[in-house]
């Protein structure tokens, strides 16, 4: 048996959770330019769960691969988004199974108590807005990391 090195630890999936604004903010940062079908959208009113399945690009690996002049990567991963009360978006195509969207933030606007609404900003004119109790965010990764199809990074102003 071999001690674990650095770069293992780096490809260990992710499995984040978020409480507040601040976790919020990372997981955003994560899954920014992750691309999904219409279809892997998901909401369980009776869970009180929305979840979507996504294919994020791997930020948390950028500044290696650039080093090691070696491909980008993306992996699958989950964001699922518990006690939601209500879902509702605006500029997408439910019937369109072959619409693509890509996720450009996901913002908090508190309310009173904790509660308030969770803002998925998607490119172009769309937008998903869930009502939720309380900040409640997980993402998970539940593949191994692949190349990235276009070999590059997305533009990810810092």
């Amino acid at each position: 048996m071999t001690d674990a090195s650095f770069h293992d630890g780096r490809e260990a999936p992710l499995n984040l959770g978020a409480e507040d604004t601040d976790d919020l903010k990372v997981i955003s940062t994560l899954t920014q330019d992750a691309v999904f079908p219409v279809t892997e959208m998901t909401w369980q009113p009776s869970k009180r769960r929305f979840g979507l399945l996504l294919n994020r690009f791997r930020w948390e690996d950028k500044d290696a691969a650039a080093r090691r002049d070696r491909p980008f990567e993306r992996v699958q991963s989950v964001l699922v988004f518990d006690s939601v009360l209500s879902v509702a978006s605006q500029g997408i195509d439910r019937s369109d199974k072959d619409m693509i969207l890509s996720l450009l933030s996901v913002d908090f606007e508190a309310g009173e108590d904790g509660s308030g609404q969770m803002l998925l900003t998607l490119a172009g004119d769309g937008a998903i807005l869930l009502k939720v109790e309380a900040v409640d965010a997980t993402l998970k990764d539940v593949t191994r990391p692949y190349l990235a199809p276009s070999g590059q990074a997305p533009h990810h102003p810092e």
